[in-house]
């Protein structure tokens, strides 16, 4: 008799005391869980073997990048329901520890073992990152997590990206918008806020595959330094730059932003790129930028945030996007941005949320990657495939829920005269 779901699904909601919002279909075939609900597919029992192993996230991500673990339905309604079980539970060794104090949870879990059946703890896929302990943020292990996270391949960047090659929240005119033309919006609104004039040195930190250094140069005539620490990324952007016929005006590096050195420049933009930088080095990070600006000079930075913790001492990063996506990524709530650049000697003078133009961005990218999914798998294989369309639909998710936002920061290097050279509305609301 085929019962693995219904089984499976009883000992789950004894395990977590609460029922699933979700259908479950296992590897016998058996299906159990609210009708018309999302399915969650446990195709064979390596998938709970995952699980127990490896309790919480880590566990499902394997299981998911295994391909053990399946949505059939849609995956943002499925995500959303699962939330709760898999991110908002704030459960860590500790908690667990103490829950299985509960005869209710110790028997829960011998009953998941007993129909996972008899085996050791299956090895983690190979996309997860495997590395010793060791110092982060020094100059090698960021250029290792940056290799792991953007030399991927290009072509599959070009896939889940477009056109625009742009790697990072777009700027949205209206939801119906195209992701082209909010991608170069957001281009235009950086140089606009950076306040670009012909003849200016602009250094673009993290600058990707070169859209805003071409951006930049093709548009407002500055002449732009971009810096990046994957290889493939500067290939890429140096053919765009001379395909552009701007090369005398546009130079990519692969170079560290500790290690630059010809300064001063007029303007510094860093997109996306300030996640990878770490909370110990993060007034390191501030105030070589500082340095590298002459006094009157803007920064503009682009940045994921989090929310704040009462205990900001309990924070960890994320487990599946440590593992699988940003090696060594750490975000950190929007006012420690602001006072460790205010720390190094900038003058902050614009905070600008743009949280709900990120989830319309990932969307944007999910349905790239979906319609695109049997190349994208030929690109970069299944395992890979699986850890992005994870990662962009729940990440966009929590935009919209507000679990984590975005900011643009700008920053002066005001002189000693106070005057920064700003206009004294420097906003327009519509």
């Amino acid at each position: 008799m085929a019962d693995a779901a219904p089984r499976l699904k009883g000992l789950v909601e004894q395990l977590l005391g609460t029922p699933l919002p979700v259908r479950i279909r296992a590897w016998d075939g058996s299906q159990a869980g609210p009708p018309g609900a999302p399915v969650l597919v446990v195709r064979n029992r390596r998938a709970l073997r995952h699980l127990l192993f490896k309790p919480g996230e880590l566990g499902l991500a394997r299981a998911w990048v295994a391909g053990d673990l399946d949505i059939d339905g849609d995956l943002y309604t499925a995500l959303g329901l699962l939330a709760g079980f898999i991110w908002e539970r704030g459960e860590d060794a500790r908690t667990l520890a103490q829950a299985l104090r509960d005869p209710e949870v110790r028997s829960a879990v011998r009953g998941l073992f007993r129909l996972a059946g008899p085996a050791l703890p299956p090895a983690p896929p190979r996309e997860e990152v495997r590395r010793p302990r060791r110092r982060l943020h020094t100059r090698r292990s960021d250029r290792r997590a940056i290799s792991h996270h953007y030399d991927v391949g290009n072509d599959f960047y070009e896939l889940v990206l477009g056109p625009s090659m742009v790697y990072s929240c777009a700027y949205w005119p209206a939801p119906d918008s195209t992701l082209e033309t909010a991608q170069r919006d957001k281009l235009e609104l950086v140089c606009r806020k950076l306040g670009l004039k012909p003849g200016q040195r602009l250094l673009d930190v993290g600058c990707g595959w070169g859209s805003m250094a071409v951006h930049a140069a093709r548009e407002h005539g500055v002449s732009v330094v971009g810096i990046t620490l994957s290889q493939e990324q500067a290939a890429y952007a140096r053919k765009r730059v001379a395909d552009e016929g701007l090369t005398d005006r546009v130079e990519i590096r692969v170079q560290d932003y500790r290690d630059v050195a010809d300064g001063p420049y007029d303007a510094v933009s860093s997109i996306g790129m300030a996640e990878h930088v770490g909370a110990e080095r993060y007034l390191d990070y501030a105030t070589d930028l500082h340095r590298l600006l002459r006094p009157g000079g803007r920064l503009l930075n682009h940045q994921i945030a989090r929310r704040p913790q009462r205990d900001e001492s309990a924070y960890s990063v994320d487990a599946f996007i440590d593992a699988y996506v940003f090696p060594d990524g750490e975000l950190q709530p929007v006012g420690t941005t602001v006072t460790q650049l205010e720390r190094a000697g900038f003058e902050v003078r614009d905070v600008e949320s743009i949280r709900e133009h990120y989830a319309l961005t990932l969307r944007s990218w999910v349905a790239n990657l979906e319609a695109g999914w049997d190349r994208a798998v030929r690109l970069t294989g299944p395992g890979r495939a699986r850890v992005w369309r994870l990662y962009m639909a729940a990440s966009a998710l929590a935009f919209e829920r507000n679990r984590i936002g975005v900011n643009q920061v700008l920053a002066v290097r005001t002189p000693e005269s106070g005057a920064s050279g700003l206009p004294l509305r420097s906003r327009t609301w519509n």
